[in-house]
């Protein structure tokens, strides 16, 4: 099993690349929950993520026949992006594989560091398995995602620099996809701190380790669908698993709803910008998926910024319906002068802002002599959502909430 000096070992070599990350005071977070709460930046880590640390690890564990052959690998986007820096540094060919629906940015970001792209499959299990097809086709080294010694003791580092940072610790908190970041970081906190608890965060759809630790044995799911595709994996890692059973103390799960809020609470709060996988450990905490103490020290591992723009503007919006500051609407009009702005006078008169209005008079689903309305509204909160819906019904408008 992975050690404690494994851990040690991997520091040096990973510090030849990686950067070691910020851990700052949360005073939002800390109102919010109650707890004092510290977040650890590793998304303003090289290439925006952990990864480039255990695969700078692995990378320099090659021998020189490894090296002359290259490596080739499978990743959602952050492995590929950390492969394909740490082997161009080193002077290695890297052929990396990631899903044919990763993130733009992720594949486009994979090349500029270096490495050659093979879009296949739809997820990353799928990806992995025409990586091992290519391993064997060209006699590379396979450079696991997180299934391997040297890649969690190179994530591990992360777990030192918590330590050192805040030796106070009581809880860190670890988003888990195959489980090589806790696997590390687990190792290094139990070998450097006493009585620190670590607590890992799936999505809940991508929960292969909470379902493995249930029934006491490895699970694959069928399939994973989370906006968290840093964690999109079908099933934990055989090392991996050994090691969250023997150190990791509690695994929670989180909605992709409510990883979307604290994605839009980062954002907005601490001007602090992370992908689903990301904001997931932060997710945990503000709805209370574990339970703690108030004055607990807690280090969420915001553990990656790599995400699409087109998906972060999805998730904003989504974070910002489920904090009841977006709603959008349907209502009917007749169609005839000033029915429009009847309906606009009601919504001022809630304090509501217009985002935009799409008036529609060739509907099938409406009288003729009537038009559809679909309005975007800015809202305060969710009671003030309510109010506004109850106003526009007060006033003879039937009302469907759409978003």
């Amino acid at each position: 099993m992975l050690s404690f000096d494994d851990v040690l070992a991997a520091r040096d070599r990973v510090m030849e690349v990686a950067r070691e990350t910020p851990l700052e005071y949360s005073y939002s977070f800390s109102e919010m929950t109650g707890a004092d709460v510290h977040l650890k930046l590793e998304n303003t880590q090289r290439t925006g993520s952990f990864k480039i640390r255990g695969a700078t690890n692995r990378i320099a564990d090659l021998s020189a026949v490894e090296r002359d052959r290259g490596v080739v690998t499978a990743s959602a986007g952050n492995h590929a992006q950390g492969v394909a820096l740490a082997a161009t540094r080193a002077g290695v060919d890297s052929t990396i594989v990631m899903p044919k629906y990763a993130p733009v940015s992720k594949v486009a970001a994979t090349r500029r560091y270096g490495g050659e792209v093979v879009l296949h499959g739809v997820d990353y299990d799928e990806a992995q398995g025409r990586a091992h097809e290519i391993e064997a086709e060209e006699g590379r080294t396979y450079v696991h995602a997180f299934d391997d010694e040297a890649v969690m003791a190179g994530q591990g580092t992360i777990g030192l620099e918590i330590a050192e940072q805040c030796p106070e610790v009581d809880t860190v908190v670890v988003p888990i996809g195959g489980g090589g970041l806790i696997s590390g970081v687990s190792t290094a906190l139990d070998g450097r701190l006493d009585d620190v608890r670590v607590v890992g965060v799936q999505a809940s759809g991508a929960s292969s380790v909470a379902d493995s630790l249930t029934k006491g044995a490895r699970q694959e799911l069928d399939s994973v669908d989370t906006i968290a595709d840093g964690i999109a994996v079908r099933e934990v890692g055989e090392r991996t698993f050994e090691v969250i059973r023997e150190r990791v103390d509690e695994v929670v799960t989180v909605e992709d709803e409510e990883i979307a809020v604290a994605l839009t609470h980062l954002l907005e709060r601490s001007k602090t910008l992370t992908e689903g996988a990301g904001a997931a450990p932060l997710a945990a905490l503000l709805t209370g998926a574990f339970d703690y103490e108030a004055g607990e020290t807690v280090v969420p591992a915001l553990c990656g910024g790599n995400i699409d723009m087109n998906t972060l503007t999805t998730v904003i919006v989504r974070g910002l319906v489920e904090m009841g500051r977006y709603l959008k609407i349907r209502t009917e009009l007749k169609d005839r002068p000033g029915a429009l702005e009847r309906l606009v006078e009601v919504i001022a008169a809630a304090d509501a802002n217009i985002y935009a209005i799409h008036h529609d008079r060739t509907s099938r689903d409406i009288a003729v002599n009537a038009a559809e309305v679909e309005i975007e509204l800015e809202t305060h909160d969710d009671d003030h959502a309510a109010e506004l819906v109850a106003a526009l019904e007060a006033n003879g408008y039937t009302v469907d909430v759409l978003a």
